[in-house]
């Protein structure tokens, strides 16, 4: 049985926003889809404005992609914990997501028609 995940570069602009802050825009975003799993955006790390981010100590594993680390983002006075997430060493089979990051979509906003149609 093949890896259950396939990544295409995402065709459209991609712009995420914490409140009226930008976060990250890219013309060069990879999407993510895994079996069992809505769409995930992953954008690169030169495209994500790490001024607005803090690395957490938070740490999951996923058998497919590896071990993700997390950040918070903050922004107008507020903040959201672990709203960013990296494989920064992903496993070989995904290794395109190196040096991406990915939104949690309940903590920020994306703008992009084909976006907010891929992460609704």
């Amino acid at each position: 049985m093949g890896l259950p995940i396939t990544i295409h570069a995402f065709p459209d602009p991609v712009t995420v926003r914490f409140l009226d802050v930008v976060i990250a825009s890219t013309d060069r975003a990879l999407e993510l889809r895994e079996a069992g799993h809505e769409p995930v955006l992953y954008i690169p790390f030169d495209d994500i404005y790490f001024v607005h981010l803090e690395k957490t100590q938070t740490r999951t594993h996923c058998p497919f992609k590896g071990d993700a680390s997390y950040w918070r983002i903050t922004g107008q006075g507020e903040a959201a914990n672990d709203a960013m997430w990296a494989y920064e060493e992903p496993k070989a089979e995904v290794a395109q997501i190196a040096g991406h990051g990915a939104f949690d979509p309940r903590k920020v906003t994306f703008e992009g028609v084909k976006a907010r149609q891929v992460l609704s």
